[in-house]
């Protein structure tokens, strides 16, 4: 096999091609997002009203993790205080 015939068994990614990878990706993407429940986005902007009374916080600084473990739910709250 030469260059030339490799060059010509390549396969050119199409338009169609494409879309196709991005739309498996992005329904990837949202399948992922479904074992969260609905409430968490909600509770976290919650948590952060009540901690910014005391603390000026960012909302980026607040990082919310749900862990299942056989019948029991953890819920995970990590927070970046500033120095004082």
């Amino acid at each position: 096999m030469n260059i030339f015939d490799f060059l010509r068994s390549r396969k050119k990614d199409t338009p169609a091609s494409i879309a196709k990878e991005r739309l498996q990706i992005i329904v990837a993407h949202e399948r992922g997002q479904r074992s969260q429940p609905d409430y968490l986005p909600a509770l976290q902007k919650e948590l952060v009203e009540v901690i910014r009374k005391y603390v000026n916080i960012d909302q980026d600084q607040v990082q919310v993790a749900l862990e299942n473990q056989g019948n029991c739910s953890i819920l995970e709250l990590n927070i970046t205080l500033p120095d004082r």
